[in-house]
């Protein structure tokens, strides 16, 4: 998944429960924010290992029984990779989902791409319609709920 629609997916967490949206934010964007700068600088070798592992819930069950905030965090977090392994699945690579047991399992043909090649290699496959689906349908919700008059028009410059 695209790291916008993972915030997305955020933002939509936290209209639907009474879990903190900033914390969910930051909890979705956590295994990217971290990932991504290790592989570009070549500490690990997959762009999904530390923040994408699931043996993280070491760490967030704790952190999720810490208080709203954190369980907010460990929301956002699982439901990053779980939008991640959809994504591998969809894409017809269900055995990359393995990056979910790094290190003590790793893709025997990962997909290793930088986030920019990442992009153009993603667009067009199964995952990235469902990603415009997504997008469309809250976009499609959001101008029919302003046209009810339940949110509220824009009118001031910034």
């Amino acid at each position: 998944m695209l790291f916008p629609t993972h915030l997305l997916a955020a933002w939509l967490v936290g209209r639907a429960s009474r879990l903190s949206t900033p914390w969910l934010v930051a909890g979705t964007a956590f295994p990217d924010v971290l990932d991504k700068p290790l592989a570009t600088v070549g500490v690990t070798p997959l762009f999904h290992s530390v923040g994408h592992s699931a043996l993280l819930v070491l760490v967030a069950v704790p952190l999720a029984l810490s208080g709203r905030a954190g369980l907010s965090v460990a929301v956002g977090w699982a439901v990053h990779l779980l939008l991640d392994a959809v994504h591998v699945v969809v894409n017809g690579r269900p055995g990359d989902a393995v990056f979910l047991l790094w290190p003590a399992v790793v893709p025997t043909d990962p997909l290793a791409l930088p986030p920019g090649s990442f992009f153009l290699y993603y667009l067009w496959s199964p995952s990235f319609f469902l990603e415009v689906g997504l997008w469309l349908g809250v976009a499609g919700l959001l101008v029919r709920r302003w046209r009810a008059g339940e949110l509220p028009v824009m009118t001031e410059r910034l």
